[in-house]
């Protein structure tokens, strides 16, 4: 019995121990946050961590071959910089954020509308493409011969799918307040905006929403859906980093103007988006 004791005695101690331990950790991480990360510190590790979505408009896997306009971009990013690039696929614009504040990431390389409420957390570089968002639905043909809608005020009380935490969910709002009306919006925690595509594809939805560069490339694999009706302005949309990092904000634009002044960006676009 006596032994027994003993060895709770000592697993107690134990798991003491660990918890204070682990106490220490996590006081320690919080009191000394991580130094900010710019572009010195990036060519030291010699890697540049760039976070996009998965998809035709990121990164997407076809076969043993990789392509998406996000992709190229960043391979020819790495070329002209001279730097190793890490992708990391992300479905959720939420959890790219948090892991660019983490410094998991260097760069969110999506094209996100340079809301102003966005420019408050993070800087962005020069547009790379103007887009606009557009209603994703199913032509007549594919939808019981139900005309699609061209009206935005007869958004009034239809459900629209956008991505959790969506850039769009601003424009949304907005729309409402313009129709004088309730539109609902659900946004997805699981699938981006390619996903949500196939599901208003497919019918197992009716509506998405989407930058019109999503939709157009969607439509070659899915020529059911119907994109022509807008639903915001164009809007110029770029890349984000953190407010810490001013000179990799620097060397992206940089790389950017060399880019489009080669040609090479207007290549990628037209390659990863001809009609």
């Amino acid at each position: 019995m006596a032994m027994l004791s003993r060895k709770l005695f000592v697993l107690y101690l134990t798991l003491l121990a660990l918890a204070a331990g682990t106490m220490g950790v996590l006081f320690y991480v919080v009191s000394h946050p991580l130094p900010p990360r710019d572009c010195d510190d990036i060519r030291r590790e010699g890697v540049l961590r760039i976070v996009t979505a998965y998809g035709p408009s990121g990164l997407y896997l076809a076969g043993d071959s990789t392509g998406g306009f996000q992709y190229e971009l960043c391979r020819a990013i790495a070329q002209l910089a001279g730097i190793e690039v890490r992708l990391y696929p992300e479905m959720s614009l939420e959890k790219s954020f948090e892991g660019l504040f983490g410094q998991d990431y260097d760069i969110i390389a999506q094209n996100i509308p340079t809301t102003g409420e966005l420019k408050e957390s993070c800087l962005f570089t020069d547009p790379i493409v103007l887009d606009r968002q557009v209603l994703v639905q199913r032509n007549a043909a594919a939808n019981n011969g139900v005309e699609p809608v061209r009206n935005q005020l007869a958004l009034a009380g239809k459900t629209l799918h956008v991505p959790e935490n969506s850039p769009v969910l601003l424009r949304l709002r907005n729309l409402q307040h313009e129709i004088g009306d309730t539109i609902r919006i659900v946004e997805d925690p699981l699938y981006a905006a390619e996903q949500l595509i196939i599901m208003v594809a497919k019918g197992d939805i009716d509506y998405a929403v989407c930058d019109r560069q999503q939709a157009r490339a969607a439509q070659k694999q899915f020529p059911e859906i119907d994109i022509l009706t807008d639903i915001g302005f164009t809007q110029f949309q770029s890349w984000a980093v953190r407010k810490t990092s001013p000179v990799l904000l620097d060397s992206l634009n940089h790389w950017f103007r060399v880019l489009r002044e080669n040609g090479t960006c207007d290549r990628i676009y037209r390659t990863c988006h001809t009609d």
